[in-house]
């Protein structure tokens, strides 16, 4: 699950980690107020939306607003809010379509001296989590792992006792970094490391991470992601989830107990277990067609959400057609059969329907498919349903 900047800060706030004050704006108004309230020189204007890039990236139709912006008035603020605000933010991570901006933070000016990269993740090789620092903050961080990877610094800790002081004075001397800046560290990289694992985070990035002038360290910019899996123990992070810039058909097939990702492809795929997903979208891909999403019902899919299902592809306006591969194992192939009849005829189905049906009452699922009337088209393996189901869309 994924927050915004402002809610990660207010996190590492909270923990007593450093960020720079700020104030969230929804209005033009309110970011003229947030500005004079801040009571510095500069302030940044900063879009909130579920996307890296932002200093990069641009308004649509205006390739001169930026989605990050340094004001120096409350009336510039006020400007670059309206600007920002309900416009769609094209950035690297958007694709052409952007997101768009409902919110904005104004944050205070800062005293920046140097700019690092400071980021943690779970090395599941290691089983253990990685902080990861590298002198090229402000920068896309894979673009330093693909070019300079010498200039990324690794260290490994122990979740239950956080990162060693030994381990930080070594990221430190590899950095360059001395003096009060060092001391800063100790406290800074600690404190992050601490929310990392109490809050259980996939991911907790700072970029830029900031050393002042007078050699305090600040996290600039902030991203959190969480373990779904884990949120049962964070009732108040659940409630920091914004579903506008979720793909509201992936909340739909939350909603319903699908595991669904939308993609770009026009090959709707209905598939009962991950593993077979995966495998029925690289065989769409190896006979040349491109699935339009990844979906799995699971063993234990009943009529209502398989229907639920079928919905969601078909209310993909780039979905050409559907293929159903399903191995009947705790889901019998004759209950998937049924279900998707009864699919079928509270559906507008006006797509091609391919189907691939193997294991437990196989022969009996296809004949109630054959028997059904509709104009289905029934596979002989999953070969030829990939073949079958790219030659209708070609």
């Amino acid at each position: 699950m994924k927050i915004h900047e402002f809610q990660a800060k207010e996190i590492l706030r909270q923990a007593g980690v450093a960020v720079p004050r700020s104030i969230v704006a929804k209005t033009p108004e309110e970011a003229s107020a947030a500005y004079t309230e801040l009571g510095g020189k500069i302030a940044v204007v900063k879009a909130q939306i579920h996307a890296g890039g932002r200093g990069k990236g641009t308004v649509k139709d205006n390739a001169d607003q930026r989605g990050v912006q340094l004001v120096k008035s409350a009336e510039e603020a006020a400007a670059v809010a309206k600007g920002l605000l309900g416009k769609e933010l094209v950035t690297i991570q958007t694709g052409p379509e952007g997101k768009q901006v409902n919110q904005i933070l104004v944050e205070e000016g800062c005293d920046i001296q140097r700019e690092l990269y400071l980021g943690i993740v779970l090395d599941r090789a290691a089983k253990l989590p990685v902080l990861m620092m590298s002198s090229e903050g402000g920068t896309e961080i894979e673009e330093v792992a693909a070019h300079t990877p010498e200039k990324i610094f690794k260290e490994h800790f122990d979740p239950a006792l956080g990162p060693q002081s030994f381990q930080i004075r070594k990221l430190c001397k590899k950095l360059e970094i001395s003096g009060p800046a060092a001391r800063s560290a100790e406290k800074f990289i600690k404190g992050l490391c601490k929310v990392y694992v109490d809050t259980d985070c996939a991911l907790a990035e700072i970029n830029p991470l900031v050393i002042t002038g007078d050699g305090g360290m600040i996290a600039l910019d902030c991203k959190m992601t969480f373990d779904e899996n884990a949120l049962f123990r964070h009732k108040d992070l659940v409630e920091l989830r914004d579903l506008s810039e979720e793909e509201p058909a992936e909340v739909r097939a939350q909603n319903t107990g699908l595991s669904y990702v939308k993609l770009d492809g026009n090959i709707g795929c209905l598939v009962n277990g991950a593993g077979l997903a995966m495998s029925t979208m690289d065989i769409i891909k190896l006979h040349g067609g491109e699935p339009a999403n990844f979906l799995d019902v699971g063993g234990g899919a009943n009529v209502d959400q398989v229907t639920e299902a079928f919905s969601i592809l078909l209310d993909d306006n780039n979905v050409k057609a559907v293929l159903v591969n399903i191995f009947g194992g705790i889901m019998r192939c004759t209950t998937i059969a049924n279900a998707l009849l009864e699919a079928y005829k509270k559906l507008d189905f006006n797509v091609p329907l391919v189907v691939r049906l193997e294991g437990t009452e196989v022969e009996q699922g296809r004949k109630l498919l054959a028997d059904s009337g509709i104009d289905i088209i029934i596979a002989d393996g999953l070969t030829d349903a990939a073949k079958k189901v790219v030659a209708t869309v070609a």
